[in-house]
């Protein structure tokens, strides 16, 4: 299943299924059977073990006849991120591709050994923006903004102490990010403010469930600028795959329903570029996953 977030017209944001074109509201269609359905992604998230079975099976039986009111094209809607507002930090993963280790030990000083263990750093939730919506730059914090496409990991249950064996049970869906970096703002090693800033963190443009990727360590994933290619490489790259982060980072640090995990960018980033590239106003950013979705961004100034 493909789930949005979404508006229409003066709405406010609601809960889409992506269906045949077709954006399904659940809270509506969920009022149309007597049943009381959330309207927004993180509420549905946390009930989607039960939520989740039912919405397919409501959408199976409506069989192309959705209640009226229920649905709308998906070109009438405006997308926004999946989960508007994170309720916590972005648990990102640094250097995770064997070639983006290389190329960064070149361009930026970082180890090029292969980490032992994942580097994990945070973007806070206010760094999150939605399909089509502008990355801001600020000439006066950075003159080295650079890309980095991610495969996102959305939990679903609760993961504390996971063992490997079973971190995949607790994996909702996934989606696409593009972990936006200000390569001169790297402050003593730390990273956060670097990653971090206000719309560093594109998003979207769905959420798919996980029973809708059989491997997610398979999946294409590609970034371009003004439509040249800067990335494109397979998620069957990663040094640690899905259940190793989750079963790391939970040993530690409880993940929650609606937690985000960017699982790592290839290589092809601007940093490793020669000469090296950087994001401009009037520059435009798209990146996608195959079996997901691709998001669209430009750049403006501030």
């Amino acid at each position: 299943m493909r789930l949005v977030t979404y508006t229409l017209g003066s709405s406010g944001a609601r809960l889409g299924a992506l269906v045949n074109g077709l954006v399904v509201d659940v809270e509506r269609l969920g009022a149309s059977h007597h049943l009381s359905w959330p309207n927004d992604m993180l509420s549905f998230i946390d009930n989607s073990v039960t939520l989740l079975p039912a919405l397919g099976q409501s959408l199976d039986s409506a069989s192309g006849s959705l209640p009226s009111g229920s649905a709308v094209p998906v070109e009438d809607v405006k997308l926004l991120a999946p989960i508007l507002r994170p309720r916590k930090n972005i648990f990102g993963i640094g250097l995770n591709y064997r070639a983006h280790v290389a190329e960064s030990a070149k361009s930026l000083d970082t180890d090029k050994d292969l980490p032992k263990q994942p580097v994990v750093f945070s973007k806070p939730p206010t760094a999150v923006i939605g399909p089509g919506a502008a990355i801001q730059h600020n000439a006066k914090m950075t003159q080295q903004l650079d890309w980095e496409v991610e495969l996102a990991v959305i939990i679903g249950k609760t993961a504390t102490r996971i063992a490997v064996a079973n971190a995949m049970k607790h994996v909702f869906g996934y989606s696409v990010m593009i972990d936006i970096s200000a390569r001169d703002n790297r402050r003593a090693g730390q990273w956060i403010f670097s990653k971090g800033m206000d719309t560093y963190a594109p998003f979207g443009p769905c959420i798919v469930t996980a029973d809708e990727i059989p491997d997610p360590h398979d999946l294409r994933l590609w970034l371009t600028k003004n439509g040249q290619t800067k990335q494109d490489s397979n998620t069957k790259y990663m040094i640690f795959d899905i259940p190793t982060l989750i079963t790391d980072i939970s040993s530690g640090m409880t993940l929650e329903p609606g937690d985000i995990i960017a699982t790592g960018t290839p290589d092809g980033v601007g940093a490793g570029m020669t000469p090296q590239e950087w994001l401009w106003p009037g520059d435009v950013v798209e990146a996608g996953i195959d079996g997901i979705g691709v998001i669209r961004h430009p750049v403006v100034a501030i």
